[in-house]
């Protein structure tokens, strides 16, 4: 089987749990995930299968879409709701106060991850640190807030946000630095991920109905192909008589191309079709001394 499962992971999984209960159920070995999602959260979880598995670090998901609950007035070492409560601090500030400090986790900011995170810094993960008590220096790092939207609130007990941001984005960091701005500490106490790159979770499936349509031997259905995630790469076909090389991982040259290299310029990524099949992801790149432009396949899916 070969293909993507959009998932609806629910809260009280790891993201590996998912992967291992569709290796369970539907009897395959190559099972694979973009996008690791906390234990405590639901949403969107790619699945990759199959062949499906070796276009992971090459698909575009940039942008995520976030819903979050944010506690304010304590502050815990998860920066979530299972952490331990390690500040208090009554709650005051008015909804202007909250809108402002919105706007001003807008944009590019820098973030300083959770301890509490699978981040590896010297090769250990950060969680490996924190679970011994050892302290080590966490440097920022800069990430995309492209909109936060208030949905609800309680104020000034909780609210309710969608947020818009770049991958490597910490929610609960952002929650964390927001209650911070405001002056008294805050924490994430719900969080789902409304979408993930072009995975939305109005086209995702539950772990139920997975099972449900594979018993029904109905899977494909909900199976995506492996090109759904590739849609930021052009699309080149090849001739029959150049697919065995492409599939050896040999540079193709115009001889063996059908699409019109004139399209493309070096640099160009692009996947690689023949007779309509995909078989590889690569890049175009120029020969000088020939002057012509040829492709190298840097993914091939044997």
């Amino acid at each position: 089987m070969d293909g993507i499962l959009n998932v609806l992971k629910p809260p009280g999984m790891t993201s590996h749990d998912v992967v291992q209960w569709i290796k369970t159920i539907l009897e395959e070995k190559k099972v694979g995930h973009s996008g690791t999602l906390d234990p405590g959260a639901a949403g969107v979880l790619p699945v990759f299968i199959g062949k499906a598995t070796k276009i992971i670090p090459y698909i575009y998901q940039d942008r995520k879409i976030y819903r979050v609950e944010i506690i304010f007035g304590k502050t815990t070492d998860t920066q979530d709701r299972f952490g331990k409560v390690i500040k208090e601090c009554t709650p005051y500030f008015s909804l202007n106060d909250l809108e402002y400090s919105l706007n001003v986790f807008t944009g590019a900011i820098e973030q300083k991850p959770p301890i509490y995170s699978a981040i590896k810094i010297n090769g250990k993960k950060l969680y490996e640190y924190a679970r011994k008590g050892q302290n080590i220096e966490i440097p920022k790092r800069e990430v995309v807030i492209h909109n936060i939207e208030l949905v609800h609130h309680d104020l000034p007990y909780n609210a309710y946000l969608n947020i818009e941001c770049s991958r490597g984005t910490y929610i609960r960091s952002l929650c964390r630095d927001i209650g911070e701005f405001l002056g008294c500490g805050a924490y994430m106490g719900f969080l789902l991920r409304i979408s993930s790159g072009i995975f939305s979770i109005s086209s995702s499936y539950t772990l139920e109905e997975i099972e449900f349509k594979y018993k029904n031997r109905s899977i494909k259905d909900i199976l995506l192909p492996i090109d759904f995630p590739l849609k930021n790469y052009s699309k080149i076909e090849i001739k029959e008589s150049a697919k065995k090389s492409l599939e050896n991982g040999n540079p193709i040259y115009p001889q063996g191309i059908i699409s019109d290299m004139k399209k493309y310029h070096k640099g160009t990524f692009v996947i690689i079709y023949c007779n309509e099949q995909l078989l590889a992801l690569g890049e175009i790149l120029y020969d000088k001394e020939k002057e012509r432009c040829y492709i190298k396949p840097f993914r091939v899916l044997k």
